[in-house]
Formats: C-alpha cells, structure tokens, sequence
C-alpha cells in the first residue's frame, strides 16, 4: 500500500521438485538434453550389436568379431558402413508412402521413449549457475506415455509388411499386431502393482519412492512379468515371429534394403535399451545406487557424475539378459506363443494383482504393518501360483494308443504321407525283393572264387 516491495527469499534448486526444476529449463538446455539422448542412443546401438556378438560367440565357443579395432569393436561401424552404401530398392508393388514412412515411424517412437527415463537428480552444470534434473522431460502419467509409443512403434512394423505388396512381410505384419496386443497387456499389468506402492505414474516419482528399497524385491513375479513382456514387445527370440527367418524369410522386412533395413535395426536396438531403461527405472532404483541411503557413502555415490553410470550398468545388465536369452532359447511356434501370452502371462499378472492389491487393503484394515506384507506379498504368491499348477497338472493319465489305421495313400489320386496313427499297406514288391535277394548270386564272390 505504501509503494515498498518485500524482498523475494531466494529458492534454494535442490529444493525445487523434478517438475518445478524443468519448467525452469530453457529452450536450449532442452535440445542439448535432447542432442545427448540421441548421441547416447546410437553410440549404445552400436554398442549393442558388439556387445551381443561378442557374448553370443562366447556362449558358442567362439571369439566373435574380433579383426576390426581392439576387440573388434569397429565391427558395428564397419556393417553401419554397408548399410549406408548398399543400394536401396524400392519395391515396384509397394506403397511408397508408406514403404518409406514404416521405418521412420518405428525410429521415432523408440526415440521418444528416453524422453521421460530420469538419468540422475537435479544437478549443477559446471561452469554456471543452472541447476536441472538429468531428465529432458517429465509429467505425472509419464508411464503410459512409455506404453503409448511402445504402442505406436508397431504401427511401422504393421505399415512396413502391408505396404511392401509381399505375401511374407505380411504375415510377419499381422503376427506382429497379435503379438502386440498380447504382450501389452501382460505388460500393463506387471506395472499396475508399481504405480500401487510408487503412488504415482511419474517415472522421477517411482525413482525416488525406490531410495530405500527397489520394487524389483517386493514385486518380483511383476518384475518376471515384464521381463518376459518385454523380450516378446521387442520381437527377440524366443519370440520373433515376426521375423521368423526360417518361416518367412525375414518377415516384415522381407522386401527392405540399404537405410530403411538399418532404420528397422535401429529401431529394434533402441527398443531393447527403451524397455531396459524403463525395468531399471521401475524396478531396479532408477539411478540410485545399489544400497540404502543410510549407509555410508550413499549420499556421494547418489551424485554428480555417478547416477548415469548406476542407470547405464543397470540397463546393460538387462541387455546381457536378452542376448543370453536369444543364445539359449529356440523359437516358439505361433501357437504356443499365443497360448503362453494369453493362457499364462494374462492371467498370471492378473492374479498377482488382485492378491496384492486385495492382501495390502486387508492388512492396511486390521492394522498391520504394511511394509510386512510387501516383503513376503512376492513369495507368497510365487509358491501359491506353484502349487496351482501342480494341482491343476496333477498325475498325468497315460492315453491309450489307438490301433493303427492302413492308409490308401493314393486314394485321392496324389500320394500322401501317413500320420502317427497310420500305416502304409505292404509293398506288393517286398516279397519278390527279400525272395530275390536271398536266391540270387554274389557275383563278387563268384568273381572272387
């Protein structure tokens, strides 16, 4: 009223939650943050594809790529190299729209998964006076953001099948769409249990609900879940159908060549580090250190330089998983892939959900110490869901064999094969072969006699 201002208390940034931290950022710390993402998303592709021959030739008794570089480490920038040089051919029946659009779409969304991945807390940059969270962005349902364009990712695998006018890229597009469908539920509801103890969808909310303990431990059958979820989002063995090489040639990328193949690599790379990023967010503390913060040296081991490298050992460490999986494991048939998705995962992550979500009401209603029931919720219900399949299997009961059937097999007019339970009639030449060997000569005897 009488003209004079109060002075403003300065705000102290560590203060300053994640969200209220990056509405501070400027436009330019948003696309260096982004710049960096991107360079940290390549250099890890190529990484990957090193580190997965490398471990995969270990697992067979072999070196792996080892000529080009140390250890063979330029082995990935050799064969980008080819890609970028080999010529591109566009298919004379495919829709070229969309033939070119498929990859880009499966690239872009896999970029915009990192988007919400929390790298560390808020930190100072050297050399000035910003202080911004290692996050370029973040928002309160920043979770189903993630499933949304894990989502839409398909939608170039879908495009790129339909759009090559080829029958085999299209029977890889529709597998890829049921496969999709499945997974994504099994997927959903191995977090639904997160966001119950996290009390929020914010992926920098669940990191620092984990700083005294990850949820991978209270959590660990969601935690199996979407790790099964997650090899058969990202079309990885056993769960490949898609691709599918020894049935449809290379599926869905059948008719690609040159840079729109390399983008479809690219893309299924970075969806592998995406889904890793997000079980390390969810489950594993994000980029906390891998012990309480009570202990000694947790606070200086929580930051600076050090939460990148707790996140990126965490995420590798869920990459040596898919290569190792993929070293060890054959391909499902359609079948029981569609089976295993539907008759196993769906109704598995639903009963986890209910017993937890029904189990942390009751004690929460008698008064009991809910931390409790969080520590034993995840073995209890692994040894109940044991138990069920072990009543529900029981004894088997032997079938009985049924007689054998004699198969005209040129009752159609065209040879058939018998099935188990068939059998070809006897040869009408069979006795005349056994009676003509057994009188006939030995010509070499006699020659030799």
């Amino acid at each position: 009223m009488l003209g004079l201002t109060l002075p403003v208390e300065a705000v102290d940034p560590a203060d300053l939650t994640v969200t209220e931290a990056l509405a501070n950022d400027t436009i330019w710390i948003s696309i260096i943050k982004a710049v960096l993402i991107l360079v940290f998303l390549l250099t890890s592709v190529l990484f990957a594809v090193w580190f997965e021959r490398r471990v995969i030739g270990r697992l067979q008794e072999r070196p792996g790529p080892n000529r080009h570089g140390p250890f063979g480490l330029l082995q990935s920038v050799m064969d980008a190299m080819k890609l970028l040089f080999k010529e591109d051919i566009t298919v004379r029946a495919a829709d070229k729209v969309l033939y070119i659009a498929a990859p880009m779409i499966s690239v872009f969304c896999a970029f915009l998964i990192f988007s919400v991945i929390p790298f560390g807390p808020t930190t100072h940059i050297p050399f000035t006076d910003v202080h911004t969270p290692l996050q370029l962005t973040d928002f309160p349902v920043a979770v189903l953001f993630i499933l949304a364009c894990a989502a839409l990712g398909v939608y170039g695998i879908v495009l790129g099948g339909w759009a090559s006018g080829s029958t085999y890229p299209l029977m890889g597009a529709v597998r890829s769409t049921a496969q999709v469908i499945s997974y994504e539920l099994a997927m959903g509801l191995a977090l639904v249990t997160v966001f119950l103890l996290a009390g929020t969808m914010s992926t920098s909310g669940i990191v620092e609900s984990q700083t005294d303990r990850w949820w991978i431990w209270p959590l660990f059958p969601a935690f199996v879940l979407y790790v099964i979820s997650m090899v058969g989002e990202t079309n990885r063995l056993p769960f490949d159908l898609p691709e599918a090489e020894g049935e449809l040639v290379a599926g869905f990328m059948t008719e690609y060549s040159s840079m729109k193949f390399a983008w479809f690599f690219l893309a299924e790379y970075m969806n592998m580090i995406n889904v890793s990023a997000v079980a390390a967010t969810l489950f594993m503390g994000g980029w906390h250190a891998p012990w309480p913060n009570s202990w000694p040296g947790a606070e200086m081991l929580n930051s600076g330089i050090f939460p990148p490298i707790w996140l990126i050992l965490k995420i590798w460490l869920l990459m040596f998983v898919f290569v190792w999986i993929r070293g060890s494991l054959l391909r499902f048939r359609y079948d029981q892939f569609m089976k295993f998705g539907w008759k196993i995962l769906i109704p598995v992550g639903l009963g986890w959900l209910v017993f937890f979500a029904v189990g942390r009401e009751a004690f929460a209603a008698w008064g009991r110490d809910l931390n409790v029931y969080d520590a034993v919720a995840g073995l209890v219900a692994i040894l109940l869901t044991i138990a069920v399949i072990s009543f529900v299997r029981g004894e088997p009961v032997p079938e009985p064999e049924p007689e054998p059937e004699e198969l005209d097999a040129f009752a159609g007019g065209y040879p058939v094969p018998p099935l188990p339970h068939q059998t070809l009639p006897p040869s009408p030449r069979s006795g005349r072969t056994v009676e003509a060997s057994a009188g006939g000569s030995d010509p070499e005897g006699d020659a030799s006699a």
